[in-house]
């Protein structure tokens, strides 16, 4: 097993398109031929993660934020960027980081796995994106339905949980060869795999010169996106929910902004920096809005419309550990896979 197998799994995941322009997922640091010795996840990578990978018999180490966001021009272990990566590549050590994209996916993200520690039902994203396209082709009736499923095989025609949709509209097609009876076929697909769907109809399609249009549409998908909202399965008391969220999170402190005099039963999440979304957690009448990293001035902004709750960064995030872990433990059994025993939040309370 290659560290390239992980890693191209967990892309299945959480692709890495679906990372924010800022970010730097994917392999930082490593050989992704090298054979798997075993996987530590983490949350952030440092010399501490690099010495207990070493420790495990690891080789590889998962983290949640990548140890390198901005290009570096020396190695000379001036800071703990440099050490880190230094030490890592000196004991034969990978890194790969899966940070926004994970943030930015329903299914097995970073933000469902808060809503389920906290018990929120008929989760949802709570800011959808774009990245739809839709294929138009034309193929000859008798090969309309091959063509079809080889789409759908592809990964297109999903949309909101439902699988196989397309529109097929009959007509006749006019060549040099002659006349026949011809189907447009319309089906909807996320962009990122585009290449995917277009070598399906090449595959699939009989004629050698096919004919196809691609556009970009304006329909939000579901399943990408950042945040997250639901609702507990009751209302509860203020005062009763702050104080279910620090021992739940495991919350040093909570920052919280004045109750608004209603139950708290609509919530909204953002594992990290969150406060980007608060216009769509007050839009979408969320009684309080979780997440972390706010400013002073950024609390008034709740303007009485919505408790805002900053239980801290790593509080937010560190249940992506685990979320890791599961994930590569219920997919490999060629390994041992290792939850981190450093804690390492930068921040202490008093």
């Amino acid at each position: 097993m290659k560290i390239k197998d992980v890693t191209n799994f967990l892309e299945t995941i959480a692709p890495s398109a679906y990372q924010e322009s800022y970010d730097n997922a994917g392999l930082i640091v490593g050989d992704a031929n090298a054979e798997v010795t075993g996987v530590l996840c983490c949350l952030d990578s440092t010399e501490a993660i690099v010495q207990e990978a070493i420790e495990t018999g690891c080789n590889l180490i998962v983290a949640h934020h990548p140890i390198v966001f901005k290009g570096l021009k020396r190695f000379n272990g001036k800071n703990y960027v440099e050490r880190t990566i230094i030490s890592a590549i000196k004991n034969d050590i990978a890194i790969y980081a899966i940070h926004t994209n994970l943030d930015n996916v329903y299914h097995q993200g970073v933000n469902t796995k808060i809503a389920e520690k906290l018990g929120l039902e008929n989760t949802r994203i709570l800011s959808p994106k774009s990245g739809f396209k839709k294929l138009f082709t034309f193929v000859p009736t008798t090969h309309s339905e091959t063509v079809r499923q080889a789409l759908f095989a592809a990964g297109a025609g999903a949309a909101d949980g439902i699988n196989n949709i397309s529109y097929a509209t009959l007509g006749v097609g006019t060549i040099s060869e002659g006349n026949g009876a011809q189907m447009k076929l319309e089906v909807v697909f996320p962009a990122i795999i585009q290449g995917k769907v277009l070598n399906a109809l090449k595959e699939s399609h009989p004629a050698k010169n096919y004919v196809y249009d691609i556009i970009s549409i304006e329909n939000k998908n579901s399943q990408v996106g950042s945040g997250m909202i639901g609702e507990l399965d009751k209302g509860m008391k203020v005062e009763d929910f702050l104080q279910f969220l620090k021992k739940t999170m495991k919350a040093g402190v909570v920052k919280y902004t004045a109750p608004t005099g209603k139950k708290i039963k609509t919530v909204a999440v953002c594992g990290g920096s969150g406060g980007f979304l608060l216009r769509q957690a007050i839009a979408q009448k969320a009684d309080i809005f979780i997440t972390a990293d706010y400013k002073y001035h950024e609390f008034f902004d709740a303007d009485g419309r919505i408790i805002i709750a900053d239980i801290g960064h790593y509080e937010s995030e560190q249940y992506t550990i685990e979320l890791l872990h599961e994930i590569i433990s219920k997919n490999f059994a060629n390994f041992a896979a290792h939850l981190t025993k450093v804690n390492t939040n930068p921040v202490n309370y008093l």
